[in-house]
């Protein structure tokens, strides 16, 4: 077990990488950036945002691209809006208007060509510093009791080594994202030594991928610096996270809480149906449609 010492820095600040196309989102993408389609009334990124301040998260780096000036938008006052509520005796709606942009520092840099993953991160090298940091993958949206950024730093603050979130998927899910060398530590934890992106069957040493959540030491920077292009052409941060497993082993949390591929049209629509089915004004009534409109199939 790793002693915690005056070294150990608590983790501030994160990355959400958000300037993806979309391309599993067409023909909508087009006009509107899949990060700010709602989950219910909220744009989906605001879900990742509010996930790093309920962990502790101070600051926060948005890394966008062309045509992402909405999620820029969301972030920031809304005088118009905030007028019309007055006028219209609403003016007690305007704190919570407010409240996420209030909630943490939300800043913002441009990824003026998509590289991949890996090249989107080491943009964040100057806002980043010499800290550890939490990465917030753009896609995935995840429900949980304790926050799975939280989660991590847990790991993180017992073992002292940089964190990744992974559950066990199918095998075809894993030949699509990534397979985990890993040795149970108990307490859902495990020590990773290695992993592949995108293995063949082959290749696959087990069935836990990373999803939509990792921790990572300052020490990924200078990999990435100097890490070739992988799958696609592109900087892979995998394949940059499999050499600092390696080099020195990562901690990988079967984290608790449920997971939604926002990317995808299918996950999307998940999302809205639970989560309006759970919804504190909407719930309800909502319940109560479904339950009518499923007699019907």
């Amino acid at each position: 077990m790793y002693d915690k010492g005056d070294d150990m820095k608590n983790i501030t600040k994160a990355v959400i990488p958000a300037a993806g196309l979309g391309m599993r989102m067409l023909p909508i993408a087009r006009a509107v950036p899949k990060e700010v389609l709602p989950i219910v009334d909220r744009p989906a990124i605001s879900c990742l945002v509010e996930e790093a301040a309920d962990s502790g998260i101070t600051d926060v780096l948005i890394i966008t691209g062309r045509g992402k000036t909405a999620i820029e938008d969301y972030f920031d006052y809304s005088p118009e809006y905030e007028n019309k509520l007055i006028s219209s005796g609403r003016s007690d709606e305007i704190p919570e208007m407010r409240r996420i942009a209030e909630r943490c520092n939300v800043h913002f840099i441009r990824q003026h060509e998509t590289k991949g993953l890996g090249h989107a991160i080491y943009r964040a090298r100057p806002f980043v510093g010499n800290e550890p940091f939490m990465v917030l993958y753009g896609d995935d949206i995840i429900f949980s009791e304790t926050p799975v950024c939280r989660q991590l730093m847990t790991a993180y603050e017992k073992y002292g080594l940089a964190a990744c979130g992974v559950k066990e998927v199918s095998e075809e899910l894993v030949m699509k994202y990534c397979t985990l060398k890993a040795d149970p530590l108990g307490d859902n934890m495990y020590r990773v030594t290695t992993m592949i992106e995108k293995p063949t069957r082959e290749q696959i040493y087990t069935r836990l991928s990373i999803l939509g959540r990792v921790l990572l030491t300052p020490d990924i920077f200078d990999i990435l610096e100097n890490l070739a292009p992988g799958a696609g052409g592109e900087i892979q941060l995998t394949d940059a996270m499999k050499l600092l497993s390696e080099a020195k082993g990562m901690i990988a949390v079967d984290f608790e809480g449920k997971r939604y591929d926002l990317g995808s049209k299918i996950g999307f629509l998940k999302a809205n149906v639970e989560r309006a089915s759970v919804d504190p004004e909407l719930g309800e009534e909502f319940r109560t449609y479904l339950k009518e409109f499923a007699a019907t199939l």
